[in-house]
């Protein structure tokens, strides 16, 4: 992708960077909001492993699905770095940097997912069932605090990105806001499931809503329209 071509086409990669971020959405929907919730059984490691092994298809595909999910990621973030640079190259930089420490602890949160299955199939003899299935758990635990401090990090990107929609003129101030909305629904939920787990069972789901909300406009905004292209013009001949 060059600069020039960038400048000169804009919404062919706004609509690029759309299509991945869908892509994003409705892996990690199926992976995390899907399958997790289906086959973890919070509190019940035994009742979990029984619905893991019972579904080991489902349980794999949905591990690949979490780790398609930020490598795809990476290209999403790079086209929405370019488009946003142009309203202010420390700002972008900032979002950049952000996403790339929460893809980087995401990933790491995936090796938790990939030993559940190893961890339950062992069968050397070194630890019991009750403890094969606790091992597993504990696997599924740090799986959960490494997502949620991900979210963390993600949530600052989203606040940033927000503002930057918000002044850029050429995506909707009600995207950026939005946005803003999704970054601070995902703080204050990862912050509540990390230090406060009550007080998180009483606002989750509903919590999420803004960040639901937020994330689907900016995708299907760049998915179907694109960017305003004389703002866009407009922008870049500010910034020449």
């Amino acid at each position: 992708m060059t600069a020039r071509t960038l400048e000169t086409h804009p919404n062919l990669y706004a609509r690029l960077a759309g299509a991945i971020y869908l892509l994003v959405i409705l892996f990690g929907g199926f992976s995390e909001g899907f399958v997790m919730s289906s086959l973890v059984v919070s509190g019940d490691p035994a009742a979990t492993a029984h619905n893991i092994l019972a579904s080991p298809d489902l349980w794999t595909l949905s591990v690949a699905g979490n780790l398609i999910v930020p490598l795809i990621a990476v290209a999403q973030l790079w086209i929405e770095y370019l488009l946003l640079r142009p309203v202010s190259r420390n700002l972008a930089l900032l979002f950049l940097l952000f996403n790339l420490v929460s893809l980087a602890v995401e990933c790491v949160s995936k090796l938790f997912l990939l030993m559940v299955v190893p961890i339950l199939r062992r069968a050397d003899g070194a630890f019991d069932p009750g403890q094969i299935q606790a091992l597993a758990g504990l696997a599924l635990t740090a799986h959960d605090i490494a997502f949620h401090i991900t979210l963390i990090f993600f949530g600052c990107a989203c606040l940033v990105s927000g503002l930057l929609i918000f002044r850029s003129g050429y995506l909707p101030r009600l995207v950026g806001l939005l946005m803003q909305a999704a970054g601070a629904s995902y703080l204050i939920a990862a912050f509540a499931q990390l230090f406060a787990p009550a007080f998180a069972a009483q606002i989750t789901p509903a919590i999420l809503l803004p960040a639901l909300v937020g994330e689907s406009s900016l995708c299907l905004w760049l998915l179907l329209k694109g960017v305003n292209l004389r703002a866009w013009t407009a922008r870049l001949a500010q910034n020449a």
